[in-house]
């Protein structure tokens, strides 16, 4: 891993995520064969465990495993384990655990109850010597080396990538799989592209507030980049569903009002293009993280994602725009977006 210095650890994290998606997928996809040919059959639904930004991309599982593999996936309610006492019947439930540091409580609990239940559990961690990895009947490390920055950025998208890598492998798709080995370009291509736009950021360094709107796969990826934005700034990125904030929250849009959209190609597009117009009309700023010309060309700023990615794995690429438009506000505010206030590493929760 490349050393960093004063204010730019989380840049160089950034910028090493095309090769450390590329290392994962060469050394994981043997040992994912051999987890799906052992939980093949031994379940009827997915239940996910997760908190913060890894809850953000159990999120992306939801609507990946459901549009791949016709999966049920629930999102676990860790309190029901812990401060309740009252776990649910997990039964025929395949239980994945995704934690960067498999060091929070809760999330451990969940898994260990599920073992109690005989239900097969997977870890997804960066941590392979962790408690939660321990208690896991199987373990998949996601290969991101340590994140000397406090904001989860390449474990993150690793924990995308391995759960791409799974849906494959359920899938059996040949198609998808060759398609995840073209990811690293993807992400190489989109850093680019979004290291040419860092200089307008500079008209927003005074805003509190602002939307993040996304739909289908990319939810996640609002959830991702709102939370970057709250982390490293401060500002009260609030994400939603463009098809919710079409139910009230868009009357919270006044001139000027910053709105973040996330409109890659695929089944969500023609939906987000509608809102991208929906709030232009507003006189919203737009920025805008997209594949289509005409909406980076209308956007008060435009992060280009490549075309050619399947809307299947764009959550991969379109959070990097958004790591990076987290950085450079706190930068033009002052802060430090190696180490925002108040935040720690590794948060362990009950």
């Amino acid at each position: 891993m490349e050393t960093c210095n004063n204010n730019d650890c989380l840049y160089h994290e950034i910028i090493q995520q095309p090769d450390l998606a590329q290392e994962l997928v060469q050394e994981e996809l043997p040992r994912i064969r051999e987890i799906v040919k052992n939980v093949r059959g031994q379940f009827d639904y997915v239940l996910i465990a997760a908190r913060g930004s890894s809850d953000n991309a159990a999120r992306y599982a939801q609507y990946l495993f459901g549009i791949n593999n016709r999966f049920q996936v629930a999102l676990a309610t860790p309190s029901l384990f812990t401060l309740y006492a009252a776990p649910p019947n997990l039964h025929k439930a395949l239980v994945i655990a995704i934690s960067q540091s498999g060091m929070s409580p809760d999330i451990i609990e969940i898994i260990k109850n599920a073992r109690e239940q005989q239900c097969p559990t997977i870890c997804i961690t960066n941590n392979v010597e962790s408690p939660l990895s321990a208690a896991s009947t199987f373990t998949i490390p996601i290969h991101a080396g340590e994140e000397k920055a406090i904001a989860a950025t390449k474990s993150y998208a690793n924990s995308l990538v391995t759960l791409a890598m799974l849906s494959a492998v359920f899938q059996a798709n040949d198609v998808f799989t060759k398609q995840l080995l073209q990811i690293p370009e993807f992400m190489k291509t989109t850093i680019d592209s979004a290291e040419a736009s860092l200089a307008s950021i500079q008209r927003y360094r005074y805003i509190e507030n602002c939307a993040v709107l996304g739909r289908g796969l990319n939810y996640s990826t609002v959830f991702e980049i709102a939370l970057k934005v709250k982390e490293l700034t401060g500002i009260n990125a609030n994400p939603y569903s463009s098809a919710d904030f079409r139910h009230g929250p868009i009357a919270t849009v006044y001139k000027g009002f910053p709105v973040i959209s996330i409109a890659p190609y695929g089944h969500a597009f023609d939906d987000m293009a509608q809102m991208f117009y929906d709030v232009k009309l507003l006189q919203a700023e737009t920025i805008s993280i997209s594949a289509d010309d005409r909406i980076l060309a209308e956007s008060n700023i435009g992060f280009r994602i490549p075309k050619e990615i399947p809307e299947t794995l764009s959550p991969i690429v379109s959070v990097i725009p958004g790591q990076f438009l987290g950085r450079q506000l706190a930068i033009e505010r002052g802060l430090n977006p190696d180490k925002p206030q108040g935040l720690r590493k590794v948060t362990e929760t009950f």
